[in-house]
């Protein structure tokens, strides 16, 4: 039997994350985040300050990074292609269930 514990952090939506407590909440190095930030699968708030802050959405893109890239051992090239697609399939969802509300009723 495996038991799979899971960790519970609230973030407001509105706060904003150094890269240092990025890196801790979402147990990726700041190495992965520097590399995702590269490939823009996660943008600090103003990215031309010196002490770049990110997102509380962020924390939700990295942590599914992390996840992408234990369970499925990918590089962070991998984890951003990953991350892009699971992002177009959301939308396309939304739109579909945006045009099945637009339909008449049977």
């Amino acid at each position: 039997m495996r038991v799979e514990l899971t960790e519970v952090v609230r973030i407001e939506e509105h706060q904003d994350l150094s890269l240092s407590e990025l890196a801790e909440l979402s147990r990726l190095s700041e190495a992965d985040l520097r590399r995702l930030q590269e490939l823009g699968v996660i943008v600090p708030v103003d990215p031309g300050a010196a002490e770049r802050t990110f997102s509380a959405e962020c924390l939700v893109v990295a942590r599914t990074a992390c996840r992408l890239q234990q369970d499925f051992e990918l590089d962070a090239a991998g984890v951003a292609l990953a991350l892009t697609l699971l992002e177009r399939i959301r939308k396309l969802e939304a739109e579909l269930t945006e045009l099945k509300a637009r339909l008449p009723s049977p």
